[in-house]
């Protein structure tokens, strides 16, 4: 196990092709790892019978016989489930392959599962109602994140090297921060989306993975990118991002800052997390000063919330159109969501999104000044579970107004203020990047006094991703972080009742 979890994808792939070990061992080694640390309830399906069925047979591509494990959220593998943390789709079957899961099966990848989501994707934490909460490896009490949490528990516990993840509003990046592993949110249209969708959230959310190392995730988005016909953008990278990875970043100008952008507490960890980094950067070479971003980021989060309620609220309707879903099969925070989705007047919804240009040419402004900005990934340690919860007052009185239908009023109240602080408080930092779409990658340089994984978060523009890697890989060498992650592995994990998961059939 301890050679298992040691390796990267790349370096699993290049053991496979040696003849030093087959896709089935491979595979056998992941499903142990899985049901030893089946505490974390990082996966929702199984597909274990599917995958030995696989790894027996001929695989080819770059990495023939590696396991791999599925978001499940957006990530459909043809005949089975995505059920997006929600009940309400919990067993309503997707007719094909989503084009990044075509794309890694004709890698070679083989999957063996999906991991766990909060309902829809809509939070930065990762327990859902349907299923229960997904926990940290590092420490089982504190959160992994969301929405990619269990794709990020599963790599940070050594069941997968890598695994695939989805970002719309730091997706990626906050569980990377939680769990003390690498996350790269690549730009918008770099990775299509189909082909049941063209782009997600207006092209905010993007396919990608988190991973154990830098060289993996360069890896698999040069497998992601690449023109879908039927889609909206091009779709090409500027050359392999394998290779930019591999070269030397030269003499960077960053700017940083630690305020958060809503003008919400910041942990001093948080703080502690990037000065760590900037005395790093500066022994590297790299020039770092203090910056603002000059983006009005408490309008931008309003703007980003403004879309994001609309969507669940399209959401929510497109369940109940595919399964006759009714509230019971919903989370109470989710109905409210749709309900302000709903109440947002179209000319409302489309001022909100015309103002997404007024923020990337802020942010294109600042990157004429500088390549990179630094911030903190999170603006604090990664919760404790149940940390979050709306009180039970508070979901009281939603269901009442669910119940009349005057949910949507709220929305003519301060509560959207008082949304953007308590959801996006604790992570203020990363919708900036999905918004003006551009790449920003978290980087596991640091952990709190308590043990616990703080990254920080680095902000390219558009088309920085082999800047970022490049970074990214010269910060890896300096300061490895798989050796922590390969000795937290080895910790015996506690005895906690089995994580609920689904079988996938055979066929």
């Amino acid at each position: 196990m301890q050679d298992y979890t040691a390796h990267d994808a790349v370096g699993l792939a290049e053991l496979v092709a040696k003849g030093e070990v087959t896709p089935t061992e491979l595979l056998e080694a992941a499903l142990a790892r899985a049901d030893a640390r089946a505490d974390l309830n990082a996966l929702v399906l199984r597909m274990d019978e599917l995958a030995r069925e696989r790894a027996a047979g001929p695989l080819t591509g770059p990495f023939a016989g590696v396991p791999f494990l599925l978001k499940d959220l957006g990530q459909h593998y043809a005949c089975l489930p995505t059920a997006t943390g929600s009940r309400s789709l919990a067993h309503y079957p997707r007719p094909d392959h989503a084009l990044a899961v075509q794309r890694w099966l004709d890698a070679g990848l083989v999957v063996f599962g999906k991991t766990a989501t909060p309902e829809f994707g809509a939070k930065g934490i990762t327990e859902p109602a349907f299923g229960g909460p997904t926990r940290n490896p590092w420490n089982p009490a504190h959160t992994p994140g969301g929405s990619s949490g269990g794709a990020a528990a599963a790599v940070a516990a050594g069941i997968v090297p890598v695994a695939g993840a989805s970002d719309g509003g730091g997706s990626i990046r906050i569980p990377a921060a939680c769990c003390g592993i690498f996350g790269l949110k690549p730009s918008r249209g770099l990775v299509p989306e189909g082909p049941d969708v063209a782009e997600r959230l207006h092209g905010a959310a993007v396919t990608g993975v988190v991973s154990r190392t830098v060289r993996d995730t360069a890896a698999m988005l040069d497998l992601l990118t690449g023109q879908d016909p039927t889609g909206p953008y091009l779709g090409a990278s500027p050359g392999s991002l394998a290779e930019a990875a591999r070269r030397e970043p030269g003499r960077l100008r960053i700017g940083v800052s630690t305020a958060s952008p809503l003008g919400t507490p910041v942990a001093p960890e948080a703080v502690a997390a990037v000065d760590d980094a900037v005395a790093l950067l500066g022994e590297l070479g790299h020039e770092v000063e203090e910056a603002s971003s000059g983006v009005d980021e408490r309008a931008l989060a309003s703007d980003f919330l403004t879309m994001w309620f609309a969507v669940v609220a399209t959401q929510v309707a497109d369940a109940r159109a595919l399964t006759g879903a009714t509230d019971a099969d919903f989370e109470t925070d989710t109905l409210v969501m749709a309900a302000l989705g709903r109440a947002t007047s179209a000319p409302t919804y489309v001022a909100a999104h015309d103002r997404w240009n007024v923020h990337t040419r802020r942010l294109a402004a600042f990157h004429e000044r500088y390549d990179l900005l630094l911030t903190p990934t999170l603006a604090r340690p990664p919760m404790r579970i149940g940390e979050s919860a709306t009180p039970a007052a508070v979901t009281a009185v939603a269901k009442v107004l669910l119940r009349t239908r005057t949910a949507g009023l709220l929305g003519r109240t301060p509560l959207v203020d008082s949304l953007v602080d308590a959801n996006l408080g604790p992570v203020p930092y990363t919708q900036l990047a999905n918004v003006t779409g551009r790449p920003a990658m978290s980087v596991p340089l640091y952990r709190t006094p308590e043990g616990l994984p703080l990254g920080v978060q680095f902000v390219g523009p558009l088309g920085g991703e082999g800047t970022l890697l490049a970074l990214a890989t010269q910060l890896e060498r300096a300061r490895p972080w798989l050796p922590a992650l390969v000795a937290n592995t080895m910790q015996q994990p506690p005895d906690p009742p089995s994580a609920r998961t689904v079988s996938a059939p055979t066929s």
